[in-house]
């Protein structure tokens, strides 16, 4: 009968670390630089005139400063799709051949699970905010908000409409439409501008601007 051996030590094989995996090192935000290349270029735009340009933010406290949106609940719907609190953030114009009114993005990059703070935030107004007053660069208005199908691209994302009537004298609502879609530390803003009528962002260019968006988080 043999004896009992005493327990032995655990050994680690030569040139093998002996601590447990460290977690996943968080993803560093997007630059400015990043954002103006992955922008969809004018060859991918044949719906609008060319130069598709990007522009980034004034500088702060260049800009015309507005007061916040009347109703709290409702202030990340302007908050999140202007690219407040972000670590740096591009807009794009579209000037549409089919609609005078245009259309716009804005790319706007975060901090590791900002984006999806935020993006929560998001839903929770929507979910809640039905009207709002405000002020922008031709005055004082009322909109009213209007939830509707998001597209399924990204990790999440919503779609809604807004609508400010324009007074007796000018016949049509305007009529803007936002999709804002998440992708990783990303917020992606799509507009669509109209007067009187119900017109959508084109959900190819939405899918392709937020792919490219994702693959460039991609580890």
């Amino acid at each position: 009968m043999s004896g009992c051996a005493p327990a032995q030590e655990p050994t680690t094989p030569a040139g093998a670390s002996s601590t447990a995996p460290s977690a996943e090192a968080a993803l560093a935000p997007l630059t400015t630089a990043q954002l103006r290349t992955l922008a969809l270029r004018d060859e991918e735009v044949p719906q609008a005139h060319p130069p598709v340009e990007v522009h980034e933010p004034a500088p702060e406290g260049n800009g015309r400063a507005f007061p916040p949106v009347s109703e709290p609940s409702c202030r990340p719907l302007v908050d999140v799709r202007t690219g407040k609190g972000s670590v740096t953030h591009v807009f794009q114009t579209f000037n549409w051949k089919e609609n005078v009114m245009g259309g716009g993005s804005t790319l706007a990059s975060y901090e590791d699970g900002r984006a999806a703070q935020l993006f929560a935030e998001l839903k929770r107004a929507l979910a809640t905010c039905r009207s709002y007053e405000g002020e922008g660069y031709t005055g004082k208005f009322k909109a009213t908000v209007k939830a509707e199908a998001a597209p399924q691209v990204g990790d999440e994302a919503v779609a809604f409409r807004e609508v400010i009537p324009k007074g007796p004298e000018q016949p049509g609502d305007r009529n803007e439409q936002f999709v804002v879609v998440r992708a990783g530390n990303t917020i992606v803003t799509f507009s669509e501008l109209s007067v009187g009528a119900d017109l959508s962002f084109p959900t190819e260019l939405i899918s392709r601007q937020v792919e490219r968006l994702r693959d460039a988080q991609r580890r």
